[in-house]
Order: structure tokens, then sequence, then C-alpha cells
């Protein structure tokens, strides 16, 4: 029996390309080009999968998602748009889709993903509830629209949606706090969000901070006190640096997951827990385990579901974004007017491999606005070192360009040229992404293209 495949696109090109090619695949595919058209479609045969368009010219893709998954929850439904938005990815993922994937859609790509998800048709647990209409996602810290950052969004999502312990492992300064509360506040989870940092507190201290204590437990035990698991009854508890735990401490924490319940230091009482635990590192744990630093059977019980964020130097196209927002949240802490960042100030923030990730960003942005003697942001207001960086140009304007200390600094058309090629070789000449990231519109995009001369796609 043909697998039957219905293609919602109002890109009629791309719709009929698509047809073409998995009606010679062996597949039954039928088209609409709107909401209504898909609708109807579906009154009149159940497909065993939708690729559904995010942008529709009667409604968006996750409004027609939400209304097909209501009237049937076990439909496969795979996304397509040309965004790179963490919000609208979560959004599909959370209301039900397999999968969510970009355009320009890549043949060999889409072949696996309908391989993948048609091979895992068998499984209840594809459909996903509907959130409740008018929900809003809250993807407020969570910025980026890197491929790695869309990844990380979808593994919110679906771990959301568990109630199995989360490992959140990266580098300093890479938000995997952030990651847990996004984690606790899509969940269904009533209780709070209580967070511990491990590193933070003295071993002989944390197993209190941990479990809680009875009167007269140790001296200075005044009065009985509950700890970080009574405190998180029926919401998450977040354990940074889990990696630095002592191991009494780890066998403890052990014995407190297996029995979902704990005592509190002095006590004998068994305290039943409902909590999800969400832990996070900048250690390799399984290097850990091998060291003898790190019980391996804890290692399993916190690994559950794993997420892995991408240090800032892996995912550069993702700066202009952090640095729109991280101005306008300093801004606000310093009371002081969000300040505009100079081509040469992004060029060079670009260049720099940022050991300390977001978190370095931040303090050097904060360092610059509350330097600033300007409305502008400019090289010299980070480190000096850095302000002297040659960043090279890919546009002979035919200017010679000032010097600094012997080196020739570019004009800021060689600046703005440079960062707009960088751009567009990432997306590989796809100019949708790259007006996206550029933060301009087309027409502004092809004027400068035409301006500076520049590569697209290769040409």
């Amino acid at each position: 029996m043909q697998t039957r495949l219905l293609i919602v696109e109002d890109d009629l090109q791309l719709a009929q390309m698509l047809g073409w090619h998995f009606s010679d695949q062996g597949y039954q595919t039928r088209a609409a080009s709107t909401c209504a058209e898909a609708i109807r479609e579906l009154s009149r045969s159940a497909p065993d999968l939708i690729l559904l368009d995010q942008q529709l010219p009667d409604g968006t893709g996750t409004e027609l998602l939400r209304r097909i998954l209501a009237e049937n929850p076990d439909q496969v439904v795979i996304m397509m748009t040309g965004q790179h938005d963490l919000e609208l990815a979560i959004g599909a993922i959370k209301t039900g889709a397999a999968e969510f994937i970009h355009k320009p859609v890549q043949i060999e790509k889409l072949e696996q993903t309908i391989e993948r998800v048609l091979g895992n048709r068998l499984r209840a647990q594809q459909a996903k509830p509907a959130p409740s209409p008018g929900a809003e996602l809250p993807t407020r810290n969570l910025i980026g629209r890197s491929h790695a950052m869309l990844q990380v969004s979808k593994e919110i999502a679906l771990s959301a949606e568990s109630a199995a312990s989360v490992l959140i492992s990266g580098e300093s300064g890479t938000g995997k706090e952030i990651v847990a509360r996004l984690i606790h506040e899509h969940s269904r989870r009533s209780g709070p969000f209580v967070a511990v940092n491990c590193a933070a507190i003295v071993d002989t201290l944390l197993e209190s901070e941990l479990f809680g204590h009875e009167k007269g437990a140790f001296t200075g035990a005044s009065d009985r006190r509950s700890g970080k698991f009574e405190l998180a009854q029926r919401g998450t508890l977040f354990l940074d640096e889990v990696g630095e735990l002592a191991l009494p401490l780890q066998a403890k924490l052990l014995r407190a997951l297996q029995e979902r319940g704990f005592e509190r230091v002095g006590g004998s009482e068994l305290i039943p827990s409902d909590v999800r635990i969400v832990a996070a590192t900048n250690r390799d744990l399984r290097q850990r385990v091998g060291e003898g630093q790190f019980r391996e059977d804890l290692l399993y019980r916190l690994q559950v579901i794993s997420i892995h964020l991408p240090p800032l130097r892996e995912r550069k196209e993702d700066i202009p974004l952090l640095v729109q927002a991280l101005t306008q949240k300093i801004g606000q802490a310093i009371g002081k007017p969000s300040l505009p960042i100079s081509g040469e100030a992004m060029a060079l923030l670009l260049t720099k491999d940022w050991p300390g990730n977001v978190r370095e960003l931040e303090n050097s942005l904060t360092q610059a606005m509350l330097h600033a003697r300007t409305n502008l942001i400019t090289p010299e207001l980070f480190d000096p070192a850095d302000a002297s960086t040659d960043w090279g140009s890919t546009t002979d304007t035919g200017g010679a360009g000032e010097t600094l200390r012997g080196e020739r600094l570019p004009t800021l058309d060689e600046v703005e040229a440079a960062h707009i090629q960088k751009v567009l070789d990432h997306t590989q000449g796809h100019k949708s992404q790259s007006c996206a990231i550029l933060g301009i519109s087309r027409p502004a995009l092809d004027r400068k293209i035409r301006k500076y001369d520049l590569r697209v796609g290769g040409k």
C-alpha cells in the first residue's frame, strides 16, 4: 500500500517539486496551498504524513497543526518554515509536530526525516497534547537562530513533556540555568523551581541544604529546617554544577532518587519526594566516572535526557541578536538607554572566541555601555588589545584607510561588506535567512549586495 503524503505549501513551485519527487519515490501525494484546502483534503482522506508550511495565505501552520491534532492526535506532521525562530520551533514541537525543518528544503535530509518519523509511526507517544490557547512560550532569555540553538529548543520542548531527569552540559556562561527554567516553565509541574549551586556550598553544609535538618542535628541547629528537596515538592529541583558533589553526598542523592524520598539530617523518617531533577555541569562526567570522582549509577539516573549547550564560538551567527537583547537588558539595569553598536564594534565582537560565552559577552557590553560617552558603542570601549585588531576586508573601496600604531583600520563600508559577505556565505546565499541574521529588509540587503558587489550562494 502506498504511503499517503499531503503537502501543504503555498509556494506552488516548491509544492510541485516535492510532489513530483515523492511520487517518483512511490508515495501517493496530494497538495494544498491554504489552510482551507488542507482541511478539505483531510475531510476526504487520512494521509500518513503531512508536510506543513508555517506561513500560509489564510493562517499559520501552527494554528492548522493544533486543529489537525485536535481531531486526530495520531497524525504525523512535519513543519516547514523559512524562519529561524526559537519560539516557533518550541511551539511546533510542543504542540505535536513530529519534526521541524527549515527552508531551503534539502531533499536528501527531508527524505531521511520522513523515513525516520514514519518508521516510528507505531508509537502513541508521538502525539503531544496541545497547549492551552494563547499560552505564552517563555523563550525570552533563550536567544539565537542558529541550527544548534533551534535543536536545543526542540530538546527543551520534548523534555518538558517528560518527568524524567535531565542533565544539561555545557561550558560556563552558556545559559544552563535558563534552559532548566524553561523546561520547568513548559512542564505540567505545579510546584516551584528551586535551584542550588553544588559548588558554592561546602560539603558539610550541602547535605543540610539539600535535605534539611532536625532540631539538634548538629551544633547550631536550633530549629527544624526544610531543605531544597522539601521546598521543591511537585516542582523542579535544579542542581547546578552537580559534578562537584563529594562522593558521600552523591550516594545520598542517589538513594533519594531511587527511593523517591529522603531523610533530614539527624532524622530517621523517610519523607516522600515528588521532585523532578534537572542537573547541570560544565565537567565531563563520563571522564569523572573513569577517574573515580563520580558515581556511574548516579550519572545514569541524572542523564535520562541529555541536553548539550554549544559554546558561543560555535554559533557566532547569534551574536548580533544577543547584542541587541543584552544591550536592552543592560540599559534597564544601569538606568541608561540601549545603545546601538557600530559596524566596527560588531565586527570586533564576531572575531572573538568568547571563552566565557554569553556571560563574558554580557560583561563586555556592560563595561562598554558604562564607559560610553556618546550614543554609540564603538571598538575602543572594549579591551584595547581587541580594538586594534585588523579585521581585513573583502571589498576594495579605493581608500587607504586610517592607521593606528602602524596597523590599517578598515573603513565602515569595508567592515559592513565583510560582515554581510560572511553572513551570506554562512546561509549559502539564502537571502531571507541572511536578512533575519542581519536585521535588515530584503530590499536593503539587495542594495548592499549591488553596492559591494558581493557573492550570493557561491556566485
